[in-house]
């Protein structure tokens, strides 16, 4: 298929881009490469898609030196007019949205970002499409939705009313945006609550990559609430092999004359959400565990308290994606910390 993919030179837009072009999909990727986190991993990223960094420049189609299949473009997604110009030339027949503002510290402290790109950003893009027919529609959303929410498993028919951070709130807003236009304009979406993701080519605010780099190079790491959390920790292919499962697994909606009977994750609109993530929680403290023993060094523990914004514990409930994708995730805690640690020596290695 012909494919627009946002956030390409993120983390998991670039593991996404690599997988389905091997596919054969073709795509054309979009990125602003902003400087939340160091650009120059973005610009690898892109490299490694066979994109030359010294080639990028604002609006200009790049054809990858690598594949075929793939063109990029630096394009910010709050941009409109930039944004619309770009779907109307290429006509995609599927989008795949990864792009965002990312972080729930940062969110903190810099609420306008994640108003400029998740909202109006994401405003954007169905705005694009609301008149121009696609088959499908697949949407970043986060595990943070569930914010206040203390029943574990976390189910997608959980009510998710009550967000501890901007962020959170927005990726909430994204849900109920996508909704409104599925329902409205007959666009078929498909929204993911990702669960913490890590792997090779990983963000440096995430804590796989903070603790890392801290203790092969003996610094203290900081660890929240006196380390009495856990995570349902994600490895980047199983997200990336759910994404591409997906694809061609269009939702159509319920039957109007269900609408009585629905759930907060069902529908009459062609519109659908699911959790995406491991299905099985690990502690923080032994999360640091398989870091020092890959590592093959003891970490300095800053213990603090929980910080603002965050939750406890994540644990996502996944029997509905799977049974719906006849898939379950392969890359268990201790291998994919092995998998992220060989990667971040050899890279920063090559770096020096």
């Amino acid at each position: 298929m012909k494919l627009l993919l946002t956030g390409v030179a993120g983390f998991i837009g670039y593991h996404t881009a690599y997988k389905l072009l091997s596919e054969g999909h073709e795509i054309i990727g979009l990125d602003n490469l902003n400087t939340y986190y160091d650009v120059d991993l973005k610009l690898r990223r892109l490299e490694s898609l066979g994109i030359s960094a010294s080639q990028i420049s604002d609006d200009d189609i790049l054809q990858s030196e690598n594949f075929q299949n793939f063109k990029f473009v630096k394009i910010d997604i709050a941009n409109k007019h930039e944004l619309v110009d770009l779907i109307s030339k290429s006509n995609p027949e599927v989008i795949i949205h990864l792009a965002a503002q990312a972080g729930v510290r940062y969110s903190l402290d810099h609420p306008e970002k994640y108003l400029e790109s998740n909202i109006h950003g994401f405003l954007n893009l169905l705005e694009a499409i609301r008149e121009r027919p696609i088959k499908h529609f697949i949407f970043a959303s986060s595990s943070s939705v569930y914010g206040l929410n203390k029943e574990i498993p976390f189910k997608t028919f959980h009510h998710t009313d009550h967000p501890i951070s901007l962020y959170a709130a927005t990726k909430k807003s994204n849900e109920m945006m996508a909704h409104t236009y599925s329902h409205l304009f007959k666009i078929p979406m498909t929204g993911l609550r990702f669960f913490t993701v890590y792997g090779p080519w990983g963000r440096p605010d995430m804590a796989m990559f903070i603790f890392t780099k801290n203790i092969l190079e003996g610094k203290e790491i900081k660890v929240y609430n006196q380390g009495e959390m856990s995570r349902d920790f994600t490895y980047i292919s199983d997200i990336v092999d759910s994404i591409n499962r997906l694809i061609d697994k269009v939702p159509s909606g319920k039957p109007s004359n269900a609408q009585k009977n629905l759930l907060p994750n069902e529908s009459t609109a062609a519109y659908q959400l699911f959790n995406i993530g491991y299905n099985s929680p690990t502690k923080l403290m032994d999360f640091i565990k398989a870091i020092e023993k890959h590592t093959g060094k003891k970490a300095i523990i800053n213990f603090q308290p929980l910080q603002a914004g965050d939750v406890e514990n994540t644990y996502a409930d996944v029997s509905d994606l799977y049974q719906y994708i006849d898939f379950k995730p392969q890359v268990g805690v201790d291998e994919g910390v092995k998998k992220f640690v060989e990667w971040y020596k050899e890279y920063y290695s090559r770096s020096r």
